[in-house]
């Protein structure tokens, strides 16, 4: 399984070549403090890329949730939609957001592998 990252700071957890998995980073969780609600994408419904496909509300702030690579979104995670903050606790595992049914594979080489996510994080 492949991770990559949006400038957004989403991440996207490729399964196969027609799979993936978003969710939020643990910078984006950090920054918005304890999740207390999230609205995810319509199951069927299929996003372009950077279209919102869901929000996130914090104690702090509201954020949205950009899609990452078009796509129709195939699952959400209903353990999410009943315990936001799985968002904080494992935002990178058990707090995923949605998967979607990649339509367009060559978006994925707009996205960010670990070093340069990490070096887009230095400089915020």
């Amino acid at each position: 399984m492949t991770t990559l990252y949006t400038p957004d700071h989403e991440w996207v957890n490729i399964e196969d070549h027609e799979a993936a998995i978003v969710g939020i980073t643990h910078h984006a969780q950090d920054a918005l403090g304890d999740v207390v609600f999230v609205e995810l994408p319509e199951v069927g419904r299929t996003y372009a890329k950077g279209e919102i496909a869901g929000v996130v509300e914090s104690v702090k702030a509201a954020a949205d949730i950009f899609m990452p690579v078009t796509g129709e979104v195939v699952e959400v995670n209903e353990a999410l939609r009943a315990d936001p903050a799985l968002a904080n606790t494992d935002p990178l595992g058990n707090g995923w957001f949605f998967k979607v049914h990649i339509t367009k594979m060559e978006e994925f080489d707009q996205l960010m592998d670990p070093p340069a996510y990490d070096a887009l994080l230095k400089t915020l």
